[in-house]
């Protein structure tokens, strides 16, 4: 197997304002996973239940891993703890891009914004997905966008809701690649749900080829 074929390897870590056993809940425990992971779509349920539960091996206290040796870890104490999925794997090209690393550093950001801004109600998400370039979305964003390594970006909009952008091509690239975004709402009952989702659409459908729009009810695309 050579260098390309064998998986990357990477190590996303983030360090949270919540003690080690709240954290460790919240990446065991479905309920709370579905808080934070992934974003809304129809078998969002059966994906948490397949990874965390069916698919998972508690290999120490705080630490779980998978077949392919990637595991994630929680370390602190009840003041603060920090959280770190790892993948031991090929080192010789470490900016390509990896679908699961990014993954992993989208999720975080919004385990991070959990347990950071505690709030109520619910999860519902918008995840946008499209061919687009970086400099025409973060300039239509309004507001501060943070990078979260060389390929992801979040911020929070001015309604309050957590943005996370994830692409494949860098965040310095002016080439058009496909890009993924998640809004995640909280609290917000139908008609207010539907009154961000609709300005969401809007405002992505100009921006990217092959827009899609993905909500609790749709398939994944």
């Amino acid at each position: 197997m050579t260098d390309r074929e064998t998986p990357k390897s990477y190590r996303v870590e983030l360090s949270l304002p919540a003690g080690r056993d709240e954290v460790w809940d919240a990446v065991t425990q479905p309920p709370v996973l579905r808080q934070w992971f992934g974003w809304d779509y129809d078998e969002l349920d059966e994906e948490i239940q397949h990874i965390f539960v069916n698919e998972a091996t508690l290999l120490s206290p705080e630490r779980m891993g998978w077949a392919d040796g990637s595991y994630v870890e929680v370390a602190g104490d009840d003041d603060g703890s920090v959280i770190r999925a790892v993948r031991e794997g090929s080192t010789a090209d470490p900016g390509r891009y990896d679908a699961i690393e990014e993954g992993w550093r989208a999720f975080l950001l919004q385990l991070r914004f959990l347990l950071t801004e505690r709030p109520e109600g619910a999860r519902r998400t918008i995840y946008l997905t499209g061919a687009a370039h970086w400099p025409e979305v973060l300039g239509t964003l309004g507001g501060a966008v943070t990078r979260a390594g060389d390929r992801t970006a979040w911020l929070v909009d001015p309604d309050g809701h957590l943005v996370v952008l994830s692409g494949r091509e860098p965040l310095t690239s002016r080439s058009a690649g496909r890009l993924e975004i998640t809004v995640s709402t909280f609290g917000l009952d139908d008609a207010s749900f539907g009154v961000v989702c609709k300005r969401w659409t809007e405002r992505w459908a100009p921006l990217a080829r092959n827009a899609q729009v993905t909500t609790a009810d749709t398939p994944a695309p």
